[in-house]
């Protein structure tokens, strides 16, 4: 929540108010102002987590208080660590380590001259809120139907793209016609639609859905399909596997993307009006559509079995396009300039669809196909869409442990330990302890991609430090960090609110639409040319600015918010 609907916690105690602690020592009293120096996650903490604060070094300052905001009184007094060197962040720091404060409650720190941090709770179900907010910001990105008041509240749209009569780009191999491509989300920022980013988001969260089926019921999102019985998470998931179905060509193949040939400028969707195409054909997005589409059928199962079948099918056409064309890359043809979402290697993609294909039917076929040899357990940050699908394809083999063989089984449950081993101890040595030490565009989607190989090793061996990786991998989206923010907009107290979001830019509304994960530091500053303005050579952990024109660093897309909501539904389920 944001700033203004939290003060209410803090504001009987403004400004003139003096109170004495056991120690008799006296508060400063509490302004409008809250310290930047003070870096925590701003929503809160679940009650046995470990939890830090990181101090910009003020050199003064030896004590930390834990302040209860409603009754003022402190409940933990700490000495702060000694002063650290930051090299990603650029920053002298201090820890706060707050663990011990366990009760419910709403809390502030409290450090000599530097003031008071953002309140923050300590409670069970703590990340309940961001959790629903980061699925409901799918619902944010529909096109084809207009967003109603009643369910988008101050965010609400006229119906923009219904898509239902899309010509052919000649790289789709189609030389005249039409392609009826209604629904799905806006991918990022912009107003295209893409395969390979629609797909591999889905299988995340699919993934979700098949470890914890009971995480969303119905009527939790207020989006037009609540209350009819079925689960609001798999009615959002479902409006987008709709839209992908309607790319797979008659040979099975997968269309790349619908896209207009360059990006529409910064104006709301149904002022976008440029004329739009079916874009391409491929490999890439094939295999990717195969792998998502047999783990529909098992997410769809018990609630649609004729839905669920219809994915399967659909499944195995791609699968045997791909297989008669099992190389066929994706560029952007020259009077084409959107996402191109090209790869060159296609092994991880073969990977997670034999998995896929192999876990829904049990048909040896794909098994057999498995270069099982050759698994790399290696995360690697900024490889997100082009690499981390064959992590999915292992999670699935480790969710089916009666399905595979034992000595594959075996082979991918040491291969994920061992990496969140290795996770797990860089984040121990790493600036703000996130698990990675390079920062690429969405690097935020990198921290929460290693948190997921983390979640997953918690599953096999719940050893609590693979559960306190993934919980500092959100603590640092959510406000511990060089940068002082709460990535998620709408959820903490300093968000972005000038997103790379055409509609948030657009609307005429202060904040931006909520439950988007912003792209994180990037050191590479690919957007200094289009008006993004950064600090003088900041270093990788600050390369990040709340400007609009910050595509390289400040635009939000579905393969972040994926990562994003399988994490904080994962920690909801496991840290209570």
């Amino acid at each position: 929540m944001l700033f203004f609907n939290r003060l209410f916690l803090v504001v009987p105690f403004l400004v003139f108010i003096f109170l004495t602690t056991s120690c008799e020592e006296s508060l400063p009293p509490i302004t409008e102002e809250f310290s930047e120096q003070i870096r925590l996650n701003q929503i809160g903490y679940y009650p046995n987590s470990e939890k830090k604060a990181v101090i910009v070094s003020h050199e003064k300052a030896e004590k930390f208080y834990v302040v209860d905001s409603v009754t003022m009184k402190v409940v933990l007094t700490g000495t702060l660590s000694t002063v650290q060197d930051w090299k990603l962040a650029g920053e002298q720091v201090r820890i706060a380590d707050f663990s011990a404060v366990t009760e419910k409650g709403t809390y502030m720190i409290l450090v000599g001259e530097l003031g008071y941090s953002y309140p923050f709770k300590i409670e069970k179900n703590v990340l309940k809120e961001a959790f629903l907010g980061s699925v409901k910001g799918l619902y944010y990105q529909r096109m084809g139907i207009p967003l109603e008041e009643k369910h988008a509240g101050k965010w609400h749209r006229a119906m923009a793209h219904p898509d239902d009569r899309i010509p052919f780009h000649a790289s789709s191999g189609k030389v005249e016609g039409h392609l009826s491509s209604p629904g799905g989300w806006y991918d990022a920022g912009d107003y295209n639609k893409y395969i390979v980013n629609g797909t591999f988001p889905l299988g995340q969260f699919y993934l979700l859905q098949e470890q914890y089926p009971q995480a969303i019921a119905d009527n939790e999102l207020n989006i037009p399909e609540s209350g009819n019985g079925k689960s609001d998470y798999l009615d959002e998931l479902k409006y987008e596997m709709d839209w992908a179905l309607t790319m797979q060509d008659a040979d099975g193949g997968l269309f790349h993307k619908l896209t207009t040939k360059n990006f529409e400028g910064m104006v709301m969707p149904n002022k976008a009006l440029s004329q739009r195409y079916v874009v391409g054909k491929g490999t890439t997005a094939t295999l990717d559509f195969a792998a998502c589409a047999a783990q529909a059928h098992r997410v769809f199962s018990k609630v649609d079995a004729n839905y669920a079948n219809t994915c399967l099918e659909a499944a195995k056409k791609a699968y045997q396009w791909a297989l008669a064309n099992p190389a066929v890359e994706f560029v952007n043809p020259e009077d084409v300039h959107t996402g191109q979402y090209g790869d060159t290697n296609f092994d991880d993609e073969w990977f997670w669809a034999n998995a896929e294909l192999f876990v829904s039917t049990r048909d040896t076929i794909y098994l057999n196909q498995l270069k099982t040899d050759e698994m790399n357990f290696e995360f690697k940050a900024g490889e997100s869409w082009t690499g981390y699908m064959r992590f999915l394809g292992m999670f699935s083999f480790l969710n089916h442990k009666e399905a595979i063989p034992s000595d594959l089984y075996t082979a991918i449950e040491k291969g994920i330990l061992t990496s969140a081993d290795d996770l797990v101890a860089k984040a121990k040595e790493l600036d703000y302890f996130q698990p990675i030490d390079d920062f690429h565009w969405g690097s935020n989607s990198d921290v929460l991609n290693a948190a997921m190989i983390m979640a997953q090793a918690y599953r096999l061996n719940p050893k609590p430090a693979y559960l306190k990786g993934a919980q500092q991998a959100m603590d640092y989206v959510l406000g511990t960090n060089a940068m002082g923010v709460s990535y998620l907009t709408g959820f903490g107290d300093k968000t972005p609110m000038n997103i790379h979001h055409r509609q948030s830019a657009a609307d005429g509304i202060a904040a931006p639409v909520p439950g988007l994960l912003s792209g994180g530091p990037n050191s590479r500053l690919q957007d200094v040319t289009g008006g993004t303005v950064y600090p003088k050579n900041p270093s990788p952990m600050q390369s990040w600015v709340d400007q609009e024109p910050s595509y390289a660093s400040n635009e939000i897309c579905l393969n972040w918010n994926a990562p994003m909501t399988y994490v904080l539904g994962f920690l909801e389920q496991e840290s209570n």
